[in-house]
């Protein structure tokens, strides 16, 4: 910080003296760039022992080595159709940020509906068609 005297402290304002160098983090050396991770297919991130406890909730007993690969072929497949259905949404929505109802739109168009999350007056705003049949 630069020594103050009277004419530069008349040009100082509260936050011109208190500001650090930003970007050089803690210490008294230069900023040193950050290390990035090594960037892998992503895919690899669902792992086999992930891929088995889903399997076990739905109740298969005996998995074969090379469906691992097929599942994660599907499921970056569907990963990205969902995406690509949420994008088109928010685009029309005029938005950048994804949210739950989002989500379950998408899913819900894709012909897959994901109970839980949302209102459930889906139900009760087409309760009086369903009924009625007009």
């Amino acid at each position: 910080m630069a020594r103050l005297n009277e004419n530069n402290l008349r040009r100082a304002t509260f936050s011109s003296l208190f500001r650090s160098n930003g970007g050089q983090g803690k210490g008294k050396g230069k900023a040193v760039p950050r290390r990035h991770r090594i960037l892998r297919d992503d895919i690899q991130g669902i792992t086999k022992g992930s891929i088995r406890r889903l399997a076990r909730r739905g109740g298969v007993r005996r998995i074969s080595a090379t469906i691992y690969d097929e599942i994660r072929k599907v499921i970056k497949i569907r990963v990205h159709e969902t995406l690509k259905n949420i994008t088109i949404l928010l685009d029309h929505k005029n938005r950048k940020t994804v949210m739950t109802r989002d989500v379950v739109y998408a899913l819900r168009r894709m012909g897959t509906p994901i109970y839980g999350f949302g209102s459930n007056d889906f139900l009760a705003r087409h309760k009086e068609v369903l009924v009625h049949g007009h």
